[in-house]
């Protein structure tokens, strides 16, 4: 088998007289035959289940589906997108350290970073993608911990140059996380360019169907944990036992430390029927991302030519100033592109008030068309300044191009565009 086709296989494969399809184990707790099995499993919770909190079997196998996919050591389910970009960075981050990202991210996660963050003491210094190595190096601080960017960011598509950044920041000791939530692992694989920690919020593209929200983290494996920057992974962790974590666990130290110890405190474990509804998104990925990047590079052409629209930013089009790195790191541009309409943030009103197959809503990365304006309604509470930064102008529209049939979209885009002018 090809190895995508054996990653999407991962963590169930049934046996003789097992179900064909992913079992949903609805349980809170597993019962054990005496108190020291019970006992050795909170010692170490790699060694089997005891709450589902920490984990639970049909969750644990759509985690390693998605381990596999992104070829990385472990992985971690959350309820949300949002709760996994929160736990990747407070496991290797506490009040007094900082952090570096690019401003070119989804707004949710700038209003993370730039607000809640710095009510738990956590300073983020943004940087913009576009910025030298030098002015970039010149962000760190000597209790900076990470670097973060998206690997196409939402909702500027923007493409973030991967293997630039890791390389900064695994000279500054510190590693690289990626948000690859637009592109997924089968467009791009971001541990191949050296990124450190993947996370997605699997309730875009990967479930496809807007039926639950979920998020991942998943570990390389490869960062090293033991440069002197991390004693929460290295020295030993009176919450639990007195482990530390990386000589206990070695390339899974991270992974690990995040089930055991903020899974443990924060809760934000996703229930099974979640899991299984995502595992079965999962399974027609690699078909669903190939026909929503066919049908946006098709939208995109039509933007790019009609009378009404000021700008289009799509990767996948070759006068798009990302074009060559898309090429050079992605397999494919994704289904969502955004574009400003003349007119301003009125027509843009105008617009999205006259589509009738596309539909105004809160969601980007489903089998159906859906806009949105970022301005007014994702990244209201962004200043202006903020919104600048973050390649986003009052008539910008987000335009997630879904699976129903080219000429369909192309007929309600354009009577809405023209609806717009009015």
């Amino acid at each position: 088998m090809r190895d995508e086709t054996k990653c999407l296989h991962a963590g169930y494969t049934p046996g003789n007289g097992e179900p064909r399809v992913l079992p949903i184990v609805q349980s809170t707790t597993y019962v054990y035959d005496s108190a020291a099995e019970v006992a050795a499993i909170f010692d170490d919770p790699t060694k089997g289940l005891c709450y589902s909190r920490f984990g639970n079997p049909t969750v644990m196998a759509v985690e390693e589906k998605i381990n596999q996919l992104e070829g990385g050591i472990g992985a971690m389910c959350t309820t949300s997108g949002q709760a996994a970009t929160l736990l990747s960075i407070l496991n290797i981050c506490q009040a007094g350290d900082s952090i570096v990202s690019v401003p070119q991210i989804y707004g949710g996660t700038i209003n993370l970073f730039s607000y809640t963050f710095k009510k738990m003491g956590i300073e983020c210094i943004y940087v913009d993608a576009a910025s030298s190595d030098e002015e970039i190096k010149a962000a760190f601080k000597p209790n900076t911990k990470l670097v973060f960017g998206e690997t196409i960011a939402n909702p500027a598509l923007t493409v973030f140059d991967i293997r630039r950044f890791a390389d900064i920041a695994h000279s500054m000791g510190v590693p690289l996380i990626v948000d690859n939530t637009f592109a997924t692992p089968i467009l791009c694989k971001p541990f191949e360019f050296g990124a450190d920690i993947v996370i997605h919020s699997t309730s875009k593209y990967m479930d496809g169907h807007a039926v639950q929200i979920g998020g991942v983290i998943v570990d390389s494996g490869n960062f090293d944990w033991t440069n002197g920057k991390f004693p929460e992974l290295v020295e030993p962790d009176e919450s639990y036992h007195g482990i530390s974590y990386t000589k206990q666990y070695g390339k899974a130290a991270y992974i690990i430390k995040a089930r055991m110890q903020l899974m443990r405190d924060f809760g934000v474990y996703p229930a099974a029927h979640s899991a299984f509804l995502l595992n079965m998104g999962l399974e027609t990925l690699p078909v669903r991302m190939k026909q929503y990047c066919e049908n946006a590079l098709t939208v995109a052409k039509f933007l790019e030519a009609s009378p009404f629209v000021e700008k289009v930013n799509y990767p996948g089009l070759p006068s798009d100033p990302n074009y060559e790195l898309c090429r050079k790191q992605l397999k494919g541009a994704s289904g969502v592109i955004s574009f400003i309409i003349k007119g301003g943030r009125t027509a843009a009103a105008k617009f999205m008030d006259s589509l009738k197959l596309a539909s105004n809503e809160v969601h980007v990365a489903d089998i159906r068309t859906c806009v949105l304006h970022p301005a007014s309604e994702t990244h209201r509470q962004l200043t202006d300044e903020q919104l600048v930064a973050a390649g986003i102008d009052g008539g910008m529209v987000r335009f997630s191009v879904g699976l129903e049939n080219i000429d369909d979209i192309l007929e309600d885009l354009g009577n809405a565009l023209k609806a717009s002018m009015e």
